[in-house]
């Protein structure tokens, strides 16, 4: 279990582009969603997870976790979380925009604010959120700067069919002969392994690879190609395990992140760590397919 993580996008907040999301309760309220937060955090402690992924924009999802943190006061549990993104949600489900991007300094600095007074020393490495080739921070050496002097290690997370490029930029970024980063957090899973090679040379460098989004934003539980369903009856387990075993049979993923709606759901996923290898054909969609179907899930 020393491997997998806990990521709390879709516990966080009412709405997200996650499929098979049915085990959340029916109100959804901000009492419901804290509740399922801290069953999911305490079945996942309780199964010797010991990471817990969050970032601002995921609703109450910082909130929820501190909460948890000062409850049970567990004093081995890792936390990452991420700046970038601000919830703008609303707490609705239907909301026109649930989040809104920006990579400047003054978001830097309000969202560090933020996240450490909630998460306090449990808070050791700290992301810029869906870092992209356009984005401002590549030619803002102030905030390379802000970010090269936090006292956590400091990572970005990736997205999109450029994730490979963006890896390699950003891990060659250096202030005053200092890396700024040492730990990227990317999508992988089997039908979109592009960034696959990028992070192998990452973690070669001494880089933290954390992987996200294992099971396609639940696509591979909720519909999962023959050949996955195929090896999840033959194993007797679910499809979303085969999905995770697979991510972790990758030797640069140090961290697999389960993004688990319930209690049932992480059960689940949690026997990936009992698979092993897993035998599957290639089944890799081109990433500009695979990244246009993602952008096209509805927020639910």
């Amino acid at each position: 279990m020393n491997r997998l993580g806990l990521g709390l996008a879709a516990l966080g907040r009412p709405a997200y582009i996650n499929v098979g999301r049915s085990e959340l309760p029916p109100s959804r309220s901000v009492d419901a969603m804290r509740d399922a937060s801290w069953a999911v955090l305490d079945a996942a402690y309780e199964a010797g997870v010991r990471w817990v992924d969050v970032a601002r924009s995921y609703g109450l999802a910082e909130e929820f976790l501190a909460g948890w943190l000062a409850s049970r006061s567990p004093d081995d549990v890792t936390v990452s979380s991420k700046w970038g993104y601000a919830y703008v949600g609303d707490w609705r489900l239907d909301a026109a925009v649930h989040e809104e991007k920006s990579h400047t300094l003054d978001r830097f600095r309000t969202q560090w604010g933020e996240s450490s007074a909630l998460l306090g020393s449990h808070l050791a490495l700290y992301q810029v959120h869906s870092l992209t080739p356009d984005s401002p921070l590549f030619d803002d050496p102030a905030l390379q700067d802000a970010l090269a002097a936090l006292p956590v290690r400091v990572g970005f997370s990736t997205s999109g069919p450029g994730q490979a490029d963006v890896v390699r930029r950003a891990l060659a970024l250096e202030r005053h002969g200092v890396r700024v980063f040492t730990a990227v957090q990317s999508t992988w899973n089997i039908l979109e392994p592009s960034v696959g090679p990028a992070l192998a040379e990452a973690h070669e460098a001494g880089a933290h690879v954390l992987v996200k989004e294992g099971m396609a934003n639940g696509r591979l539980a909720v519909e999962p190609p023959e050949p996955v369903a195929a090896l999840a009856r033959s194993l007797g387990v679910g499809p979303d395990a085969v999905a995770l075993a697979a991510v972790l049979a990758q030797p640069w993923a140090e961290t697999v992140l389960s993004g688990a709606a319930g209690t049932q759901q992480l059960a689940s996923n949690l026997v990936a760590a009992g698979i092993g290898e897993v035998d599957l054909p290639s089944l890799a969609e081109p990433a500009a397919v695979y990244w246009k179907h993602r952008s096209a899930l509805a927020w639910a």
